[in-house]
């Protein structure tokens, strides 16, 4: 019976492990850049680059939601009533309006779901929305910037320090 639990214990910390890595790996070596096709092409450089618009005025939750929101149809539409109307993106946008459908974004930036993040803590830190999804204003197509992921979040917060407790429960519900 010893023998079994020694055994069992060897293998789930070796699998644990394994797990680890291999996660580890492929976020950060195949799906680090990944920039999924979404169903209208919008550009984050064209509205908060050119056009500087703040990320919060369209990603309204992240101060004070544990997400930050991807903006409604009609958000988008109240500039895009008047604002390039004959681009074909613009069109796809209208179609979406017309239709009373949500536009269905594909996330670029997740979590898994035994992980809790919080947007709120993080932007009354100061923290800007860079430091995490990097220079979005300089992008076309929005792609992950770093591997968000358990080592990634650790060393930035041992830097920085945060206040509050350091334990597994505050990010692992």
């Amino acid at each position: 019976m010893r023998k079994f639990i020694t055994t069992a214990l060897v293998v789930i910390v070796f699998g644990s492990i394994a797990y680890t890595l291999a996660y580890g790996f492929l976020d950060k070596y195949i799906f680090m850049e990944m920039a999924p096709k979404q169903p209208i092409n919008f550009s984050h450089k064209i509205h908060a680059g050119d056009n500087e618009i703040p990320c919060q005025q369209c990603h309204i939750y992240a101060r004070r939601s544990r997400v930050s929101g991807v903006p409604s149809v009609q958000r988008c539409m109240g500039c895009h009533k008047t604002v390039r109307i004959d681009s074909p993106e613009i069109k796809k946008l209208h179609s979406y309006w017309n239709s009373e459908k949500p536009i269905p974004w594909i996330k670029v930036h997740d979590v898994p779901d035994y992980v809790y993040f919080t947007h709120k803590r993080h932007i009354k830190r100061g923290l800007r929305c860079q430091e995490c999804h990097g220079a979005v204003e300089t992008m076309d197509i929005v792609e992950r910037q770093f591997p968000i992921a358990m080592s990634w979040c650790l060393n930035c917060h041992k830097s920085k320090n945060p206040p509050g407790p350091a334990d597994c429960w505050e990010c692992h519900i």
